[in-house]
């Protein structure tokens, strides 16, 4: 929901429980001046866009680090520069020293910080106070959240923990194979982590987006045995990136115990009967 007009010149003109502060006098002590200052404040607060969130994040920032309502407004540099630095932080997986921190993180992209920083200097000139930060000071600003940006770009997506043989042990516990959805799900995990496919070489994202020139279908896997007797199965991508356009791309899977994708796909082709043509992974 966005803000109204009206709750955005409350959050804008909102002062402290406490009492006022001493701000600077913004006119001269005259009703007629005092009027225009605030008819001009609320026609600048129509062409604004996205403050209310943007001071509803810093007020959320200085609740959990537990800023002092005296240096909330005026805002010093340390403090807004604080505000920029966790708003962009999306903590990585190795930083240990920001992944166990107690204080949550929210991170927005480098231009929303930007905007939220405006909304805190209108919310200051609202309330009769200079612009927070100078020049000088959006410059400090910008050279830390060019560096966040530049982590966060070098990382693309955060990266996932690995998926290991204790959790497939545990999802296998868990399901009942004689269940056609749960056959189904335990054959797609064995297969994605034994193969070592992407989930979404085995898994379509509805059943209108099937597609046999792109999905498995039951007519793309084949068991046999190699040399000295093992036994496999094969999987033939009809779609993959490793794979030149119009070729499919072998994916090999060997017994492994009791996690055994051969055991699985034998499994799901009992408790699932289905022909050629329909989808691998289905129930």
């Amino acid at each position: 929901m966005l803000p109204s007009y009206g709750h955005l010149a409350k959050l804008l003109n909102a002062s402290f429980a406490g009492g006022e502060f001493n701000r600077p006098p913004g006119t001269l002590d005259n009703p007629v001046l005092h009027h225009l200052a605030n008819v001009a404040s609320r026609a600048s607060l129509r062409e604004t866009s996205g403050y209310g969130s943007g001071l509803r994040k810093f007020h959320l920032f200085c609740d959990i680090f537990s800023v002092p309502k005296d240096i909330r407004l005026p805002a010093p540099f340390a403090v807004l520069h604080s505000f920029a630095l966790w708003a962009a932080t999306d903590p990585p997986p190795d930083d240990l020293v920001l992944r166990t921190a107690p204080e949550p993180f929210e991170p927005v992209s480098i231009a929303v910080i930007r905007k939220y920083l405006a909304a805190v200097r209108a919310w200051h000139i609202a309330q009769g106070w200079p612009p927070p930060l100078s020049h000088d000071d959006h410059q400090r600003i910008n050279w830390s959240l060019h560096g966040l940006e530049s982590m966060c770009t070098a990382r693309h997506k955060p990266i996932c923990p690995p998926i290991t043989l204790a959790m497939l042990s545990t999802l296998k516990g868990c399901l009942q194979l004689h269940d056609p959805f749960n056959a189904c799900v335990w054959a797609m995990a064995s297969c994605a982590f034994f193969g070592m496919m992407c989930f979404g070489e085995v898994s379509v994202k509805s059943r209108s987006d099937f597609s046999p020139t792109r999905h498995l279908t039951r007519h793309d896997a084949f068991f046999g045995t190699d040399l000295l007797g093992k036994a496999f199965a094969r999987l033939d991508l009809p779609s993959a990136k490793t794979a030149q356009p119009g070729e499919t791309q072998p994916v090999f899977l060997t017994e492994q115990g009791d996690l055994c994708p051969l055991a699985a796909l034998r499994n799901l082709a009992h408790v699932v009967p289905a022909l050629a043509a329909d989808p691998l992974f289905s129930w």
